[in-house]
């Protein structure tokens, strides 16, 4: 048992370390603490089996390769307890993936100011300047954000685009009664203070151990 644990606690530092990833970072995309992550990776303890699946879909590896030995890997190298990859091709093509994450983000962010230019310059043509619809087109965006963020940013950042999309939602209400119906209702912005304490401790739920 305690060969397991030095083995599976030697691949999750290897392969947290490769991909440039904090404790803190890893502990948020499984939703663990980073106290957690430093206990494997002491090899105080072993993940179980859900943890170990989760482990192995973010790093684009099997359990299997979790659970086993690599120390005649030469893609592996360690320096105390700080494993890398070593070859130069590896490390690429890692920057290359985290580029096209953030490439396909900015496509489908911009895509949706470029839509919402359009219906502006398309109510222009009626002599209607309707910039209300760029306040409309921030909460959307935002939306766009938090979906591919889901997929591959942290938890942490889900938490701000939330906030703000809370917020976002809010301001377009108050300037649509003020703009269509002359109505001045900033107590609107009341209504962010409860929301924002839900999101908060929505984010703070601890996973029963």
């Amino acid at each position: 048992m305690d060969e397991l644990k030095k083995t599976v606690a030697k691949n999750i530092t290897a392969l947290r370390t490769s991909q440039h990833m904090t404790q803190f970072e890893l502990g948020e995309m499984i939703n663990y603490s980073d106290k957690a992550i430093s206990r494997w990776e002491r090899g105080e303890a072993v993940p179980d089996a859900y943890v170990l699946l989760q482990l192995a879909g973010i790093f684009g590896v099997t359990v299997d390769y979790l659970l086993s030995s690599h120390d005649g890997d030469e893609s592996i190298v360690t320096d105390g307890s700080e494993p890398e990859i070593s070859t130069a091709e590896s490390q690429e093509k890692d920057t290359e993936i985290k580029y096209d994450y953030v490439t396909i983000t900015l496509i489908s962010f911009i895509g949706v100011w470029t839509a919402a230019l359009l219906v502006f310059i398309i109510f222009s043509l009626f002599d209607r300047l309707e910039w209300i619809v760029f306040v409309y087109t921030l909460p959307v965006s935002l939306i766009v954000l938090l979906v591919f963020n889901s997929i591959w940013g942290t938890r942490r950042r889900n938490f701000y685009i939330i906030s703000a999309f809370n917020w976002s939602v809010i301001a377009s209400i108050y300037i649509s009664f003020l703009l269509f119906l002359q109505y001045n209702w900033w107590m609107f912005f009341l209504l962010g203070i409860p929301a924002q304490l839900i999101t908060y401790l929505c984010f703070n739920i601890k996973k029963s151990k």
